[in-house]
């Protein structure tokens, strides 16, 4: 879902197992030593770059024509010769350019893969009878996933070892898994090409064998009726990768004789499933750019049928969380940012019977809640900052749940006991690693039940994090996050910069810790995240600001405040450097054409940057399903619009940054062609002799290379090629 890294499936194995994984952008890895620095410049490699072929094609639409020499790279199937051919040559071109840095790749690898604990085990997480957690061991890549009867571990078993299925596969990923009620048997979801579709396997815990049911073509979640043997799952089309149908599979029947439950012939609409805390409905999820719904099913009647809570509506935001016989909704019901209602469960299905629990405020946006039978427990966030309030029920007194630091993440996770007291919570900040605590809803006390071990010599009071606003163009403040190394940091404008961005879709990256980045603090790096417009950092106008025809303020903003940066003396005017992924690539391609000047160098990570003509496309996945974040190019204001910032269609003559651009073959969110078709154009405009250099891999797709080890010379790759260009390496 989304040209985004981060996947609903990812959360929720880290919920299911108590994986203590980070939101987005966050590394679970650990620290470093002190590294001495010193300059030497960028070596020189005589290698030749691929040159791509014209083959011009024509594509007309509104009056407009455009030529689109490099359309012959795509290929569905992955498989053209000519194609594979091609890209292989931008391996070994990239690999040749960037060999002087081979010994810098390896020592960063060992620096990270140096600060992760090898045998480290997850906070249990209890789901009904049992405490659910993972393992990792030497290493391993993949783990392992355990639970017990008691929270110690005391009579731990393994449900699934990762590592021995990922055997004799370049790829291997594991998805949704989910335990029926009565805890006796497990569902998985596993992808061994990387393209997000998923076989659905049935594994029975009491004997540790497989069932003979499996399910081909889904997203890789499972949702369990109660009685056991009947669960719901979400099947995908197979050329747009779209989730759209949801089937109810009864155990020991083949998959043709499965029964569809309900189909979404909207296609600007995603498809999810869940199940409600008290584990008596089952919902289907139904969420666009701009207006969601669910449909709800009856988790005890294996012949129920989904039936809408209300009908849904343009604009009209919501989601249900059920408490006894109330449901409480968080919704944009006249509400911009949000708000709280609840309503009696036979009286939902009309709006006017919704009361306000927690009213809409102007600068305030409520972001979820989490139900115990006697306490709310409610999220928002004010002023780029979230905090989480738990409201007693009874009473209606609150308590705060308060922390140091003065910029940081916390979430909610694992909260599956509806009688429970108490609140588990993930807490990172840029300089605290990922922290779990169990707060006492009544008191407000925290119990610590584990911090990230980071090994080294990593100490916290040798960095600092700052939370400051630059003002943008348009007189906007925009906020943005920075880290470094306190005794490496002068303020004095002569620190290298490293810039981050996203802007899209409401995602917004809060400030979290990052073992791997201090390789870079440690070199008298700066690290900086720009929350531009388009996330919703400060609430939900900052979102709509940022997306359709207000799009641009999303790139201008980040321009703005490297600007602000260097003139404030937190980086050095030539050693400035941008990261982005995904649709953050987007943002690196639209800021390239608009102010190359400003960067030594960009890593553009899978990135979105072929806007119009993918658009334009429904065959592609997630076009149709996003025409709400970019509009529809099929009309003449937005195809305007869009063109006149699509990073593959501006691409002009010019100078561009040092580039290194990156993307996998299988990749379902981004294809590998948008990236490959925009540096073919780039070397074919660019007036520079700036580094253009292309990596794919070749068994990958969006969230690249799987393991926990060998994710890390992706990372190491990408640092070298910034760390190299600063003229910077370790003794």
């Amino acid at each position: 879902m989304l040209r985004s890294s981060f996947t609903l499936a990812a959360l929720s194995l880290a919920v299911l197992a108590g994986c203590n994984k980070a939101p987005q952008g966050t590394s679970t890895d650990t620290t470093n030593t002190n590294t001495m620095k010193t300059q030497q410049a960028p070596k020189t490699v005589n290698a030749v770059a691929p040159i791509a072929k014209k083959v011009p094609r024509e594509m007309t639409i509104h009056g407009d024509t455009r030529i689109d020499d490099y359309y012959w790279l795509r290929d569905d199937e992955r498989k053209a010769p000519e194609v594979i051919s091609y890209l292989e040559a931008e391996n070994i071109y990239t690999d040749t350019m960037l060999a002087h840095t081979k010994t810098l790749q390896s020592e960063l690898f060992e620096e990270l893969k140096g600060r992760i604990q090898k045998d480290d085990d997850s906070v249990p997480v209890k789901r009904g009878d049992y405490f659910y957690s993972t393992q990792t061991r030497g290493d391993n890549e993949y783990a392992t996933y355990l639970r017990s009867s008691d929270f110690n571990g005391a009579d731990k078993e393994v449900i699934l070892d990762v590592n021995e299925l990922a055997k004799g596969h370049d790829y291997y990923n594991v998805s949704g898994l989910s335990v029926s009620t009565n805890g006796n048997l497990m569902a998985y979801g596993e992808d061994t090409v990387s393209r997000r579709v998923y076989t659905i396997k049935i594994k029975d815990l009491n004997t540790g064998k497989l069932l003979e049911d499996t399910l081909e073509g889904t997203n890789g979640g499972v949702i369990w009726a109660n009685d056991n043997k009947t669960f719901y799952y979400i099947k995908k089309d197979l050329q747009t990768l779209l989730g759209y149908q949801v089937y109810r599979h009864t155990l020991g029947t083949p998959q043709s004789d499965d029964e569809l439950v309900y189909e979404e012939t909207d296609t600007s609409y995603y498809t999810g499933i869940s199940k409600s805390k008290d584990s008596t409905e089952i919902y289907i999820w139904h969420s666009s750019t701009a207006a969601s719904g669910m449909s709800v099913l009856n988790a005890d009647d294996i012949n129920t049928m989904p039936k809408r809570f209300i009908e849904r509506e343009a604009d009209l935001e919501y989601s249900i969380s059920k408490l006894g016989n109330t449901y409480y909704i968080v919704t944009n019901l006249n509400a911009v940012n949000f708000q709280l209602m609840k309503v009696d469960v036979d009286k939902a299905h009309d709006k006017a019977n919704w009361q306000t629990v927690i009213a809409p405020r102007e600068e305030v946006k409520l972001e979820g809640i989490d139900l115990f039978k006697d306490y709310l427990v409610y999220q928002e966030r004010e002023m780029g900052q979230s905090k989480l309030i738990a409201r007693n029920l009874t009473t209606g007194k609150e308590l705060p749940l308060s922390f140091n630091d003065s910029a940081y993440t916390i979430a909610a996770y694992g909260n599956n006991d509806i009688d429970s007291d108490t609140l588990r919570v993930y807490y990172t900040s840029m300089t605290t690693p990922g922290t779990s605590y169990d707060i006492n809803l009544k008191t407000g006390d925290k119990t610590l039940l584990k911090q990230q071990t980071v090994l080294g010599d990593f100490n916290a009071d040798n960095y600092a994090s700052e939370r400051i606003f630059v003002t943008a163009r348009d007189g906007i403040k925009v906020p943005v996050s920075l880290v470094y190394r306190k005794d490496a940091f002068k303020k004095d404008g002569t620190n290298p910069l490293l810039q981050y961005g996203y802007g899209s879709y409401g995602a917004t990256m809060d400030p979290t810790f990052s073992s791997s980045r201090l390789s870079l603090l440690d070199r008298g790096f700066v690290y900086a995240i720009a929350h531009v417009r388009g996330s919703q950092m400060l609430g939900r106008p900052w979102y709509e600001d940022g997306k359709l025809l207000t799009k641009k303020n999303t790139f201008n903003d980040f321009v703005d405040v490297t600007k602000s940066l260097v003139a404030q003396g937190y980086g050095a005017k030539d050693e400035i450097f941008a990261y982005g992924g995904s649709a953050g690539g987007l943002l690196m391609g639209a800021v390239a054409n608009q102010a190359p000047e400003l960067y030594k160098g960009m890593v553009a990570a899978v990135p979105f940057v072929d806007v119009v003509t993918t658009m334009l496309d429904a065959s592609i996945p997630l076009t149709t399903n996003e025409y709400g974040e970019w509009g529809n190019p099929n009309e003449k204001e937005y195809y305007d619009y869009m063109l006149s910032y699509s990073p593959y269609d501006q691409v002009s003559k010019q100078a561009y940054p040092n580039m290194l651009v990156t993307t996998g073959l299988h990749d379902s969110q981004v294809q590998y062609f948008e990236p490959a078709k925009w540096v073919a154009k780039l070397r074919d405009y660019k007036t520079d002799d700036n580094k253009l250099l292309f990596k794919i891999d070749m068994e990958a797709g969006h969230g690249g290379a799987s393991g926990r080890f060998k994710r890390l010379e992706d990372t190491a790759l990408n640092y070298a090629f910034m760390l190299d260009l600063a003229g910077i390496k370790s003794n």
